[in-house]
């Protein structure tokens, strides 16, 4: 059939698009619940004639469209789960689920990964190799990549490649970030306990404030960017959660902080927690309490391989022209990472906000929404960065 026109495919997929893509909005599911996405997801890929696995890990779903020649194996991944937020957005494709709202975009990016499905089944005589399409659920902090992984999802076939895309709203729509090396930031979460003795808030002199520890130490960890870490390192540590008290009257016996440190470099995290176990440790001290510490990690940092990421730049400049690509990285966190640090790969961001239209909320926002336009650039790009892989004499190669 030739190479396909990949934003002329993903054109012609809009309306389809829209239209699942806001059922999937109109009904979101929490992470290791999505059990209506996934199944639409699995009757979809079967229709179109893909071998298909449900349940890996738990709730996810692959499916592999094989070539009619031998080749590499791509991964392309696509997240499913939503986030437990009450939408505030007044829409009549809002979430009919109280609590529960795709904050993040991940509906598009299931939509984004059904229609890619709809356009490489019709060129399958044409592709040297094989896609395995994934479609993970929890990724917004339960393990769903872990889970995966665990099921098996990068064995038979082991895939060469890993590919994922996020749709974007830090990022105006018409750009495309991707940039080599690490993009998103490894993430863990930590738990101080300040134990302190409690009592009457008439007398503390009689009691032993944890909170007023608590205080200091919260103040104090601000520190630890400003005064430990190179400036040219990226690096946060951020209190989210301080849990203390009852009531108004009552001196507690203790009070818990939790928070999250991000960082690309994962000597830099463990020199962190040291510091903020010592500096806990000494604040609680200085105020007659006691400190202890949990740390839980995450997600690693999401790595793009050289190559990878130079055949994904190739096919966002072929598809959207050198001048709306852009290099930059975030904070934020993605359990691809876990998946790139098995495969080579590449992850890379769809700019979606648009002024004009208010979609301008962050990620995470009961607000938050994207230009539905940004998937067709989505779709075209991935496309295309297939092509450049499984279809090189019709495309430009590797």
């Amino acid at each position: 059939m030739g190479q396909p026109d990949f934003r002329q495919e993903a054109e012609n997929l809009f309306e389809y698009m829209v239209e699942r893509r806001r059922d999937f909005h109109r009904y979101p599911e929490l992470g290791f619940q999505e059990t209506r996405t996934a199944g639409i997801v699995a009757e979809t890929l079967q229709e179109l004639g893909l071998e298909v696995q449900r349940g890996v890990g738990q709730t996810g779903v692959v499916a592999m469209l094989e070539g009619a020649r031998p080749g590499p194996t791509l991964l392309v991944r696509f997240d499913m789960d939503a986030l437990p937020i009450q939408e505030e957005n007044p829409l009549d494709y809002a979430s009919q689920n109280p609590g529960v709202m795709h904050a993040c975009g991940h509906d598009g990016h299931t939509t984004m990964g059904l229609a890619l499905a709809k356009i490489m089944a019709r060129y399958q005589a044409d592709l040297a190799g094989a896609i395995k399409f994934v479609f993970q659920p929890a990724e917004e902090g339960l393990g769903g990549a872990f889970a995966m992984i665990a099921d098996g999802v990068l064995q038979n076939p082991r895939p060469d490649v890993a590919l994922a895309m996020h749709l974007w709203t830090p990022e105006e729509f018409g750009k495309v970030r991707v940039v080599e090396g690490p993009c998103m930031a490894s993430s863990s979460v930590f738990t101080l306990t300040v134990q302190g003795h409690g009592g009457h808030g008439a007398a503390p002199h009689l009691a032993v404030d944890p909170i007023l520890a608590a205080a200091q130490i919260v103040s104090a960890l601000q520190s630890i960017v400003s005064r430990n870490i190179n400036p040219q390192d990226s690096v946060v540590v951020s209190i989210g959660q301080f849990s203390a008290g009852t009531t108004f009257n009552v001196i507690p016996d203790r009070a818990v902080l939790k928070g999250t440190v991000r960082s690309y470099n994962n000597e830099l995290h463990r020199m962190i927690y040291r510091r903020i176990l010592e500096m806990a440790h000494n604040l609680a001290i200085a105020f007659r309490c006691e400190a202890t510490m949990e740390t839980i990690a995450i997600v690693a940092a999401v790595n793009n391989a050289p190559e990878p990421t130079a055949v994904v730049r190739r096919a966002a400049e072929q598809i959207m022209g050198e001048a709306n690509i852009v290099e930059h990285r975030t904070m934020a966190s993605e359990d691809m990472g876990y998946i790139l640090e098995e495969i080579p790969g590449c992850y890379f961001f769809i700019g979606a906000s648009n002024q004009e239209k208010g979609y301008t909320f962050p990620h995470h926002h009961p607000r938050f929404n994207f230009d539905e336009r940004a998937m067709i650039h989505g779709v075209a790009v991935m496309g295309q960065a297939i092509a450049n892989y499984l279809m090189p004499e019709n495309g430009v190669g590797v």
